[in-house]
């Protein structure tokens, strides 16, 4: 029998989560609840699903057995927790929250419910990706030294003003680093541990946002490497993203998520040159149009389901880059706090 799943919400990331169960043998796609009735209406007709505006109504729908939700990052917890209180699985969009609070929220009423908790953080099921993993799991690069990952995107005017949550606290949570760059401190994390210092600056240099479009960070990891995030939507006209590790035995350089450079001590396997390679245009557009990453998630959350196992990023690995969001923006804060109190230019040394 096939795993029943449902949807939350009817925009673009929710249709991407439509095209990705429509790619799966043992998944079929029953429901969809939005607030927006035309979205959901169009997405039913197409993968031929049963449309809801009344969300009660949606969580009794049956058969279902999970549902994906790709609401507005500050709503994932909400929509979770009354999944899982419906004995339904859950699998966000990532975030998994806005805040460390929230999410511990979601993770507990899971864990209550007996059901599986996970997000979609499909980093880490690309092949470069994984096996960029791999040879850090294995040693090659050595002692982690230096990271450097830059996430210098472009979203237009109309990507915050056309949305109702894009670039607000109460359903964003912030700007460019909660919701472009998450995907980046995920990937840290996962490839080189946890972040024990943070030191940060924000600004919101080109949109009318609330919240910002630019950050930068330095990190320093447990290992003592040290690190320096930059994530924006205000690089015109934007670049692929960009991840460089170096440690003792040599350098690794991932861009648009494959190993473009690999320049150790030690010769390793080759390249995966027949990586197939993301089709997504994230540095300029929002759209998800490659749903490989997602699909691939879901079979492994489905996976989990069935054989009661864990998934590949369940809700504790989504809270890590929670909380180091919020150490981030935390040190921004009083960054621009502490140069408020400056009364002159500054002079150098």
């Amino acid at each position: 029998m096939p795993i029943h799943i449902g949807l939350i919400g009817g925009g673009n990331i929710s249709e991407t989560h439509a095209r990705a169960a429509r790619a799966i043998a043992d998944a079929k796609l029953v429901a969809i609840y939005g607030q927006n009735p035309q979205k959901v209406a169009r997405l039913c007709r197409e993968y031929d699903a049963t449309p809801f505006s009344d969300f009660d109504a949606f969580l009794a729908h049956r058969p279902m057995e999970m549902v994906a939700i790709g609401s507005p990052s500050g709503m994932h917890a909400a929509h979770g927790i009354a999944a899982a209180r419906c004995g339904l699985h859950v699998m966000t969009e990532k975030p998994i929250e806005i805040t460390t609070g929230r999410t511990d929220e979601l993770i507990q009423a899971a864990e209550r419910a007996g059901i599986k908790l996970g997000v979609f953080f499909q980093d880490r099921v690309k092949q470069d990706i994984r096996k960029l993993k791999e040879w850090l799991d294995e040693g090659r690069l050595g002692m982690p030294i230096l990271i450097d990952a830059r996430v210098k995107w472009y979203r237009p005017p109309e990507y915050y003003s056309d949305s109702r949550w894009r670039g607000t606290f109460a359903l964003d949570g912030g700007g460019a680093l909660i919701n472009q760059g998450v995907h980046t401190l995920d990937l840290l994390l996962w490839l080189l541990g946890d972040v024990v210092r943070v030191q940060a600056v924000k600004a919101t240099a080109l949109h009318s946002i609330e919240a910002e479009d630019t950050v930068v960070a330095t990190l320093e990891f447990a290992s003592g490497a040290i690190g320096v995030l930059q994530a924006s939507t205000a690089a015109y006209p934007g670049y692929p993203r960009r991840v460089e590790i170096s440690g003792s035995e040599g350098t690794i350089i991932l861009e648009h998520d494959r190993i473009v450079a690999a320049h150790l001590r030690m010769p390793v396997p080759g390249l995966a040159a027949d990586a197939a390679p993301d089709l997504n245009e994230s540095a300029s557009s929002p759209v998800v149009g490659d749903f490989r990453g997602h699909q691939a998630l879901l079979e492994d959350f489905i996976r989990a389901i069935r054989q009661n196992g864990k998934p590949l990023c369940d809700g504790h690995e989504g809270r890590r880059s929670i909380a180091l969001v919020e150490e981030i923006y935390r040190s921004a804060e009083e960054s621009s706090a502490n140069a408020k109190g400056v009364t002159g230019p500054f002079r150098g040394i």
